[in-house]
């Protein structure tokens, strides 16, 4: 397991649909080693911070396995790293195999995974197309955050080492399938109850958990 590529980029205003909109998700590669942050990556910054960052979101991770996929279902062949909005484009680390809780030494910083991505309409920005957040979600090929457990420096190239794997082990393949609506009411209360997954998450798992129990 791998870092492929390492990506940051800072907010900026772009023209959207007749509006002018402030976002952070163009990312692009940069090299030598980055100090990854509680708060995020130094040199990376979020428009909204709201909805975007802060502790359960201060690192995005994507699967380079998935690129191939996207170059040909958008017909982008030139699709290069960091086109999802990620820090780190990764090898090794899909969703079924990835769990919430998990802790991985990535140089010298060690980070924890706290959820799945279900992206807002600036993903359909970046890519000028209005129907790939509901495409994103649909196709499982989510990528996760994590928190920076322990700060330290991260680079292209470096071996990413799984120190703990979570006992629970509720993947993140496990979490999009609940976003979309597809898990019975075991997963559903396994994942609202989940300590380290993210609390925006476990609200809203609860919410519908309550809605099933009537």
């Amino acid at each position: 397991m791998e870092i492929v590529s390492l990506n940051v980029g800072l907010p900026r205003e772009v023209a959207w649909r007749g509006r002018t909109v402030r976002t952070g998700i163009f990312k692009a590669p940069v090299t030598g080693s980055l100090r990854a942050r509680a708060s995020g990556l130094e040199g990376d910054g979020q428009a909204d911070l709201s909805v975007h960052g802060g502790r359960d979101k201060a690192v995005y991770a994507y699967p380079a396995e998935h690129y191939g996929f996207w170059r040909e279902a958008l017909r982008e062949t030139g699709l290069g790293w960091g086109a999802f909005g990620e820090n780190l484009t990764t090898r090794g680390l899909l969703e079924e195999e990835v769990h919430i809780g998990d802790r991985f030494r990535v140089g010298s910083a060690e980070l924890a995974v706290t959820q799945p991505r279900t992206p807002c309409f600036k993903l359909g920005l970046r890519h000028d197309r209005p129907g790939l957040v509901k495409q994103f979600l649909r196709s499982g090929r989510s990528g996760f955050y994590l928190a920076v457990l322990v700060e330290g420096a991260v680079e292209a190239g470096d071996r990413v080492e799984r120190v703990a794997l979570d006992a629970r082990r509720l993947s993140i393949a496990d979490c999009v399938r609940l976003a979309r609506g597809e898990g019975d009411r075991d997963l559903l209360g396994a994942a609202a109850a989940h300590p380290a997954l993210a609390e925006a998450w476990r609200t809203q798992l609860r919410e519908e958990l309550a809605r099933r129990e009537g």
